[in-house]
């Protein structure tokens, strides 16, 4: 059986992607096409969560087992960790910033015997960028919603980045007062 996946960012709502898996493939190779199809420098750690409706976190299957009883993605066989369809899953990739996608199981249909699995079907929109400085507008999603319709037209730039966290040439301080500071040792030496 195959089963295709509804990729989200929070971040533009132009961007989606379609995944097709095998049922008895692993959320590492959900990792490694992700990975591959975002150009995400692999160095970085990630982790997939089991979510409710509300995309709120629930199990996590992190990349290399941590202990504690935690799974890893590795051994998260898809056709025994999916068990209906609309299904959701969050896969954190900036831990520091608590950014993810969202992903959506979408349904199943029979193997084709001459295609590859798994395989990224549709990619749209902007992707997330792995590493962000400032803060980003983001949307809740609730349900996704996916329609084969190709009308762009909609587009809206939600995205917002503040690249004002470095400082500039003109936030510099004196720092002349700091040249005269003396060091204790040399009180010591003098006793």
């Amino acid at each position: 059986m195959v089963y295709r996946f509804v990729v989200l960012s929070d971040e533009d709502e132009t961007f989606v992607m379609e995944f097709e898996f095998l049922d008895s493939q692993n959320l590492l190779d959900f990792h490694n096409i992700l990975q591959d199809e975002l150009e995400f420098d692999r160095s970085q750690m990630a982790s997939f969560f089991m979510a409710t409706e509300s995309w709120e976190k629930e199990e996590e299957f992190t990349l290399f087992d941590i202990g504690g009883g935690s799974s890893t993605m590795e051994n998260a066989v898809l056709e025994e960790i999916i068990f209906r369809k609309n299904q959701k899953l969050l896969y954190v990739f900036d831990f520091f910033n608590d950014r993810a996608l969202y992903i959506e199981y979408v349904g199943e249909f029979e193997e084709e015997d001459d295609k590859e699995y798994p395989v990224c079907t549709t990619s749209k929109g902007m992707p997330p960028k792995q590493v962000t400085f400032g803060s980003v507008l983001r949307k809740k999603y609730n349900n996704l919603v996916v329609t084969d319709d190709d009308d762009d037209d909609d587009v809206v730039d939600e995205e917002v980045v503040d690249d004002d966290i470095f400082f500039s040439g003109d936030d510099e301080d004196d720092l002349s007062d700091f040249d005269n500071i003396g060091h204790g040792d040399e009180d010591d030496e003098e006793d």
